[in-house]
């Protein structure tokens, strides 16, 4: 089911989904009210909610109601603490790209076919990384274990996409609207925001710092106190500015 106030917003989601193996959209709804009486008369298996919405907005309506399976779809990346505290199993930035649909998909179909808390150790760790001390640290994902497979990222190079590991790289930071990282001396782009990424490798070391970055703590061999702020200095030499408000969580992770 797909929940969204704007319906070119629902129309281009539901042909995206139904280009996915398996996937029926069975219901849609323009607000949280017309969301819970669709719940209860379709009860889908999973849901597609947007945040803001005019009266009930998705994440008032995911802390009140008992809701399936939920992935947010949104245009905003600052609520992503916010949805994953209320169980979500996805969060997708506006315009949502067939490769990240088809994982969040993935996701759900884990959630569905599994136990209660399936599929929530990465969220648990995102938590615990981005709330700081007073979450319980979480344990290594069974699927992640069991593969043995480190995580990486996609980088397009013309027709073809190049991966990479992300044990090898230091740092992801935000710039015109586009995620970039350096590796090999070379630059590359990503399709995935900072707040994808951030949720999705959270529990491999990285934290976000700044706004605009993402940084694998292993990397960091140095805290410098300059006069515009705080930096942080990456084992290549690179060097990542930390928010004001981000200072005293970075020196507790970096054991300071």
């Amino acid at each position: 089911m797909i929940v969204d106030d704007e319906a070119p917003a629902r129309r281009r989601l539901r042909r995206m989904l139904e280009r996915i193996e398996d996937v029926d959209v069975v219901a849609e709804a323009g607000d949280g009210v017309e969301a819970l009486e669709r719940l209860a008369s379709h009860a889908p298996e999973a849901l597609f909610l947007d945040i803001q919405m005019p009266g009930r907005d998705g994440l008032s309506l995911a802390r009140v109601a008992s809701l399936p399976p939920l992935v947010f779809v949104t245009a905003y990346d600052e609520h992503a603490l916010a949805a994953f505290d209320v169980g979500a199993v996805d969060y997708l930035l506006k315009p949502v790209s067939r490769e990240r649909l088809a994982a969040a998909v993935e996701r759900l179909r884990e959630r569905v076919a599994g136990p209660a808390d399936a599929g929530l150790d990465d969220l648990r760790a995102t938590l615990a990384r981005l709330a700081g001390p007073s979450v319980a640290p979480a344990v290594a994902s069974p699927a992640v274990a069991s593969s043995g497979l480190a995580p990486r990222v996609g980088a397009r190079e013309g027709a073809s996409v190049r991966l990479f590991e992300v044990a090898e790289i230091g740092r992801f930071w935000s710039a015109d609207k586009y995620t970039l990282f350096r590796h090999g001396g070379r630059e590359h782009v990503l399709d995935e925001s900072l707040s994808e990424l951030e949720l999705r490798l959270s529990a491999h070391g990285f934290a976000r710092v700044h706004r605009s970055e993402l940084v694998n703590l292993a990397w960091v061999s140095a805290l410098h106190q300059e006069p515009g702020g705080v930096e942080l200095e990456l084992r290549d030499g690179q060097r990542a500015p930390v928010s004001r408000r981000m200072v005293a969580k970075v020196k507790r992770d970096l054991g300071l």
